[in-house]
């Protein structure tokens, strides 16, 4: 589908030798099993703009101190490893556990992650640099730093206050999910828990005008199809989707069935890609499921705790699953990266090229295609488009540019 001109080609001139110089980091990289990315995608991928948007930046760091500007022999992410990977902006996702929730902690909870997110990128000032507005991405990009978006997943606050999310935003968010990840919030239903306001219920509809007025991303990832629907009904402009899948390929609740991504996409919006295997590859849920004895959403355990655990008492209780560590799902059933890009290509068929993007969730527990390690192997992606036959455009339009664009058209016209 046409119609967004523009973006999706940006490269300033000023990144050429930027780009070329961190392109050479990896230029003779090769995957886990020995084969070479081939040399056009690399090029492709220097070029490229590539905005991933969903990625758990500092839970390790926030539980377990360390800095994101070090390199990890675990995990999924960290800067050196989102420099090799070709990384040009992301989605600074930080993540309020629904842990917090009972306790009503979930505030506070989300104003110490942001300090740490504040902090981290402070001393890496150097790498990385927060960016409020698509112009202030593309000026980053060409510095040759990495841009950042603050963006909280999870509840920044069950009762969907205005004021916290004014607050928030004079913090530098930009990007808030609309459901309280896999629980029912006092304004919106989740994908993943009993609904209660068939999607939205009035303050939830206010939520949604304070952020469009304010000029902020409004993520329905982890909403309930109810929720999706009324907050593309209610938004002035387009929502996003950060990280999803489709629940033609995979039919479980946190997948986006095809009536509700056309009427995503006829609004101008576009839904993230997720990396990991159980989202796309029925198989590889099944497994999951059957080795962990329950869904990845299933958090009915935290409500046996009750109420009265102190908050340094639940860090301890949390942080032991930071960094998320992918399930070891069996080579023989986990797709390969032409599969996930298959998975891409249905819904560029459903929707067109110009409502697709990457979404990792990278450090958030996707078990990745088979040979992909972590960020560094980003450009594994951009090959198998290419072996699909995808065009450099329509290549760059899912890297980074189709979400630069609602960025833009969501940041630069908000009345604040």
């Amino acid at each position: 589908m046409g119609g967004f001109p523009g973006s999706y080609d940006y490269m300033p001139a000023a990144c050429g030798l930027v780009c070329l110089a961190a392109a050479a980091v990896w230029l003779g990289a090769q995957t886990p099993d020995g084969t070479a990315v081939s040399e056009r995608a690399r090029a492709v991928h220097a070029r490229a703009l590539v905005f991933d948007g969903h990625v758990h930046a500092v839970d390790r760091e926030f539980y377990h101190g360390g800095d994101i500007g070090q390199r990890k022999a675990d995990g999924q992410f960290d800067l050196p490893r989102a420099k090799e990977g070709g990384l040009g902006a992301l989605f600074f996702s930080i993540f309020v556990t629904e842990d917090y929730y009972p306790a009503r902690l979930e505030t506070k909870q989300a104003l110490r992650m942001l300090d740490c997110a504040l902090e981290q990128i402070g001393r890496n000032s150097q790498s990385i640099e927060i960016a409020r507005t698509a112009s202030d991405i593309e000026r980053i990009h060409a510095s040759g730093k990495i841009a950042a978006v603050l963006d909280i997943e999870g509840s920044f606050d069950l009762d969907g206050d205005p004021a916290v999310i004014r607050q928030m935003y004079r913090l530098g968010l930009r990007s808030v999910q609309l459901s309280a990840h896999n629980w029912t919030s006092n304004y919106a239903d989740s994908c993943c828990s009993r609904p209660l306001w068939h999607g939205l219920n009035d303050r939830g509809r206010a939520v949604i005008r304070e952020m469009n007025r304010l000029g902020m991303v409004i993520d329905v990832s982890h909403a309930s199809d109810e929720a999706i629907s009324a907050a593309i009904d209610a938004s002035a402009g387009p929502v996003v989707a950060t990280h999803h899948g489709l629940r033609a390929v995979n039919d479980i609740p946190r997948n986006m069935p095809d009536s509700l991504l056309k009427k995503l996409a006829a609004k101008g919006g576009v839904i993230g890609f997720q990396l990991g295997n159980e989202f796309h590859n029925r198989k590889a849920f099944d497994w999951g499921a059957a080795h962990a004895g329950k869904a990845f959403w299933d958090t009915t355990d935290i409500l046996r705790r009750g109420t009265q655990v102190p908050i340094d008492e639940l860090d301890k209780i949390v942080g032991p699953q930071f960094p998320m560590l992918p399930a070891e799902i069996p080579r023989d059933i986990r797709m390969t990266v032409d599969d996930w890009v298959g998975v891409v290509g249905r819904a560029i068929d459903l929707v067109g090229e110009d409502h697709v993007a990457l979404g990792s969730d990278f450090d958030g527990g996707p078990p990745l295609p088979r040979g992909m390690r972590d960020i560094r192997d980003l450009p594994m992606i951009t090959d198998a488009m290419l072996r699909r036959g995808y065009s450099e455009e329509r290549i760059r339009k899912f890297l980074g540019g189709n979400l630069l664009r609602v960025f833009r058209q969501i940041t630069e016209k908000g009345q604040r």
